[in-house]
């Protein structure tokens, strides 16, 4: 399996200045799509019901990067540096776009799902730059030290990396709730379109992306689908147990289930096909198809795990 994904790692995906461009715009007009779905007071939630909150930002912020690295360091000697980083990389990125969509459909809470998404959108250029240089960095220190052939040390430029995501993801969340409180019937004509565009736009980038690779994708997938299958699972579980541990209320243990289980993995691309914050030099085509297809794969997760949860309930009426 190893050799196998070693093959992954020449792949190279270059994007023209204007390419990138329109990535970077489409990525911001999502984001603005998920932010209006926020209502300022939907905050409140925060000072109302801290322990939801702050057991799901846990979660998403702290629990899942460092579990990440110890599943990382469990499979090292099936997975390749570049997989591994990959993973890290999505780990470190905030709540996906969708969370809201599928907690909706898994009748969990939803201001919770909305009130997550801001907290950890909002933190995003702090904690996503953070998580990737720690866990990253730790995780080369000890391939440096321990593998035969040392893995390039990522320079990663922390401040282009928080200027990315500000513009991305702060501004357009910013843009989203003032919408959605001073033009609320605009908002909510606008919400479930942009969902279904946030999934189509996800999808379109992957196809375009490895187009010229599609051959390649298809040969090696069962190997990214295992890793990516078994990281989506613990990032589910982790979820789901914690919610638990605290006791937390049924609809809330749904919400940080999903809400930890889907990652903003769309960023995480854009993010690789930054040549400022990961030089093109770099063979990092490990990262890209583990953090592609995380992004295909957590919308199927998160369908079933909806479908489960409904299903329970209706065994529940009976």
């Amino acid at each position: 399996m190893y050799d196998q994904l070693l093959n992954l790692d020449p792949v190279k995906i270059n994007f023209s200045a204007g390419g990138m461009m329109v990535i970077n715009i489409v990525l911001a007009f999502v984001m603005y799509g998920v932010a209006l779905g926020i209502k300022p007071s939907m905050l409140r939630e925060v000072f109302t019901k801290p322990k939801s909150v702050v057991v799901g930002a846990c979660c998403q912020l702290i629990l899942l990067p460092a579990l990440t690295f110890v599943l990382v360091m469990l499979f090292n000697n099936w997975i390749t540096p570049m997989v591994a980083m990959g993973m890290i990389l999505v780990a470190s990125c905030p709540g996906g776009n969708i969370s809201n969509f599928m907690t909706q459909l898994s009748k969990g809470n939803s201001e919770l799902s909305v009130c997550l998404t801001a907290i950890s959108t909002s933190l995003s250029p702090i904690t996503t730059p953070g998580n990737f240089a720690l866990w990253g960095g730790l995780y080369v220190k000890y391939i440096n030290t321990h593998a035969s052939d040392a893995l390039q040390v990522l320079h990663l430029d922390l401040w282009d990396v928080f200027v990315t995501v500000f513009i991305l993801l702060g501004i357009p969340l910013v843009l989203g709730m003032l919408t959605s409180h001073f033009l609320p019937k605009v908002a909510e004509k606008l919400k479930k379109p942009m969902q279904v565009f946030s999934i189509l736009f996800f999808i379109a980038m992957v196809v375009i992306s490895f187009g010229n690779n599609l051959s390649l994708f298809l040969k090696y997938i069962w190997y990214v689908f295992f890793i990516v299958l078994v990281h989506n699972l613990l990032a589910l579980s982790t979820g789901f147990s914690m919610a638990s541990l605290f006791r937390l209320p049924r609809k809330d243990r749904r919400t940080l289930t999903i809400e930890t289980g889907i990652q903003n993995s769309g960023l995480g691309l854009v993010l690789l096909f930054n040549p400022k914050i990961f030089p093109p030099d770099l063979m990092n085509g490990g990262m890209l198809f583990i953090t592609a297809w995380w992004g295909i794969w957590h919308i199927i997760s998160g369908l079933t795990i909806s479908y489960i949860f409904n299903q329970a309930d209706k065994r529940g009426k009976h």
